[in-house]
């Protein structure tokens, strides 16, 4: 059964989390799938995946690029795990929820990230951590504080 992790963005966007996150997570050399909702929202995090720092580069790739396993990164719309990965990060909309029931054991971390400035995605991801609690999930909740870091609140 994975961990969950909710991550409450407050003032910053995922353009600027992500990437971060994403990095740590190939320095543990844990493959990674990201969720999204949208094949333009994809799209464009595919792009800013590229160019979003000149000292860093991460590998990733998605359906339109091909050769899933061999890319540490995978960037999908569906509940698919082509690369192996241990970690996976549904983002904008996509649910830590269905992922974890569809998943068994495939993972051993599961982190939803969800922004803390639209209230149907609060109430949304409330939702979501009382069903999982409910399940006997390990469930941890972190928010982002004022300095872009994160202070584990449960």
């Amino acid at each position: 059964m994975p961990e969950i992790w909710f991550y409450h963005l407050v003032g910053r966007k995922l353009e600027s989390v992500l990437p971060t996150l994403l990095e740590k997570a190939l320095e543990r050399e844990w493959n990674v799938v990201v969720q999204f909702t949208s094949d333009e929202r994809l799209a464009a995090m595919d792009e800013h995946l590229y160019t979003w720092s000149d000292e860093s580069f991460l590998p990733h790739g998605s359906a339109r690029d091909g050769d899933a396993e061999e890319q540490p990164i995978w960037l999908t719309l569906g509940d698919d795990n082509p690369n192996g990965a241990k970690l996976r990060i549904c983002v904008d909309g996509a649910r830590a929820e269905d992922a974890a029931k569809a998943s068994g054991d495939m993972y051993d971390r599961i982190i939803l990230i969800f922004d803390g400035g639209d209230e149907a995605v609060l109430l949304d991801s409330r939702a979501q951590w009382k069903a999982l609690k409910a399940a006997g999930y390990a469930l941890s909740y972190y928010q982002q504080n004022e300095n872009g870091g994160w202070d584990k609140k449960a």
